[in-house]
């Protein structure tokens, strides 16, 4: 018990003081109600649930409240669950629940009327959480081949770092391939995911794997190629659905990725050099 308040309540309470600050943010950007004018709410701007007059204020607190559990979950979820692997996936499975219980109870009271709607909200956030485990797998799995090339068990450097590089395309084939699928049999009829995947989470998410994997195994090439493979994959498949111009998503997911590898290559050649100057003087 005294280890989880040191570690879950500190996070779990910055995490809910986010989640508030994000719903007066929200509510003021999708004009529920004004931060400098009348104290009045009427639901995320959508009709279909809204309070009696009498009763306002309740849902005003109910909303302001699931928000800030949402957040305390998320501040949560930035500490392990556990070390053995069933029963960290058991407990990842439950957090999940409760997470998707909190959005979907705030989605029934502010903006759902069909069951359909409410796979707006669980479909991104299932996509957040599967970004996460596969950005934590590649992260123990990397950490494991550290420690087997340590105690040498593990074989040298394969050509063109392919087999380092496997483990990330796992990640490559989600950023660039369903992610942008999933995104897009949403976007009806308003783009504005597709939007957001372009320019936001696909040059972040394509430096930041690149860069993790650079600074772990130096210069890799075929990740920034596997990126622009499976965005060619995704363009004509989009297509079925939709005829929004992609091209430009191409150039994007290369520079992205090679600029995220470039610059983790170049930290990993700083860190072999200082190891190696450390060694010289140590012999």
């Amino acid at each position: 018990m005294e280890e989880i308040k040191k570690q879950w309540l500190p996070r779990a309470l910055i995490g809910g003081c986010v989640g508030i600050a994000a719903h007066v943010l929200l509510g003021y950007l999708l004009g529920s109600f004004s931060l400098f004018g009348p104290s009045h709410f009427s639901g995320f701007i959508f009709p279909y649930c809204k309070f009696p007059d009498e009763i306002e204020p309740l849902g005003v607190l109910l909303s302001f409240a699931l928000f800030a559990l949402f957040g305390a979950e998320v501040g949560v979820a930035t500490l392990p669950f556990a070390d053995s692997g069933r029963e960290l996936v058991a407990r990842s499975l439950i957090h999940y629940a409760v997470t998707a219980a909190t959005v979907c109870l705030w989605a029934g009271l502010n903006v759902c009327s069909t069951p359909a709607d409410y796979l707006t909200f669980l479909v991104p956030l299932t996509l957040v959480y599967l970004i996460v485990w596969l950005g934590r797998w590649v992260g123990w799995y990397t950490e494991v081949a550290a420690i087997r090339e340590k105690l040498g068990l593990a074989p040298g450097p394969s050509p063109l770092h392919w087999r380092e590089s496997l483990p990330y395309v796992g990640f490559a084939a989600f950023l660039c391939l369903a992610l942008p699928l999933a995104l897009r049999l949403l976007d009806d009829p308003t783009p504005l995911l597709s939007v957001l995947y372009g320019w936001l989470l696909l040059p972040v998410g394509g430096f930041m794997s690149g860069l993790s994997l650079g600074r772990r195994h130096g210069f890799c090439p075929i990740y920034p190629a596997a990126c622009v493979g499976f965005i060619l994959i995704f363009i004509p498949l989009a297509r079925l659905f939709t005829n929004m111009a992609d091209g430009a998503l191409i150039p994007i997911a290369l520079l992205s990725a090679l600029a995220g590898n470039l610059a983790g290559a170049a930290c990993h050649q700083r860190k072999q050099r200082a190891e190696n100057t450390v060694d010289k003087e140590a012999s």
